[in-house]
């Protein structure tokens, strides 16, 4: 699933399109999350003459400003959803569901073959009353990690710490691979149960996601399957990890002689070294 490196990635990267103005919006006729229908009425009343003013990011998901329009469109990537923008008379890729015709010939397309994914419509300003957005911890990139404020958080539940930055209350647009990253530099165990965590190593979490965030950013971000920015090339962090999918390697600690095990948690895989991560 892109996490916020990934999807910070396609934010920049949709930076050609800004300044279009859409002339036309396409739905494939099926649903996406949680079997939801596009309301395409709805996209192309908002979108019709409409010059793409901005794109921002909220954790994992894209805002999409119109200038002059009250509304705002939402895309959220799902496990596989892309959202690329193509040259003029491309070929629709199989699994497109939304496509917005620019003035200019190219065309912004929304894919997604599991259909995880959404795109739907926002009031501009109350974006935060949206029930996917309401409940998002701080931003990393965008904020920061207050270490204070993460370790009152962490205080409040006892759930297994890895589980706990998966929920996107304690921070936003940290996933999978990047919980396991940050754990690992931060030598915190995944099983430890969040509210054992010292104030001390709260900080040191906190320091640690901020910094596996930008060292994904710097490499494009993490390219295990479905990934690709808005103009199609893949990232190349999955070149830099250090423990995520690396089960069975060795340590990449100077001096450590632990090798990464693989365990299971809320059927999503972790990694982390027994050496450096003890419980």
């Amino acid at each position: 699933m892109p996490e916020l490196p990934e999807v910070e990635t396609v934010r920049r990267t949709l930076s050609p399109i800004l300044g279009a103005r859409i002339t036309k919006t396409w739905w494939s006729g099926k649903n996406l999350r949680l079997n939801t229908p596009v309301d395409l009425l709805a996209l192309r009343k908002a979108g019709r003459g409409a010059q793409i003013e901005a794109v921002r990011r909220l954790g994992k998901y894209l805002l999409i400003d119109l200038l002059d329009r009250p509304a705002v469109l939402l895309v959220h990537l799902g496990m596989s959803g892309r959202l690329r923008y193509f040259p003029a008379k491309s070929q629709r890729p199989a699994h497109t569901h939304v496509e917005w015709s620019l003035e200019d010939g190219r065309t912004l397309r929304y894919s997604d073959p599991r259909r995880f994914g959404n795109v739907e419509l926002l009031q501009r300003g109350a974006e935060r009353a949206h029930t996917s957005l309401a409940k998002l911890g701080p931003d990393p990139l965008n904020e920061g990690v207050d270490a204070a404020l993460f370790y009152a958080a962490c205080r409040r539940t006892a759930r297994p710490i890895k589980v706990a930055l998966l929920d996107q209350h304690l921070v936003a647009g940290v996933g999978n691979i990047y919980a396991s990253e940050a754990l690992h530099v931060a030598g915190i165990h995944p099983q430890t149960p969040a509210k054992n965590l010292s104030a001390e190593r709260c900080a040191r979490l906190a320091a640690a996601i901020v910094e596996v965030l930008e060292r994904a950013l710097e490499h494009g971000g993490t390219s295990l399957r479905d990934f690709v920015h808005a103009d199609g090339h893949a990232g190349e962090n999955s070149h830099y990890l250090w423990v995520y999918d690396r089960g069975g390697a060795a340590c990449p600690e100077p001096g450590c002689p632990g090798t990464i095990k693989r365990t299971v948690q809320q059927n999503r895989a972790s990694f982390f070294c027994p050496r450096c991560q003890r419980k």
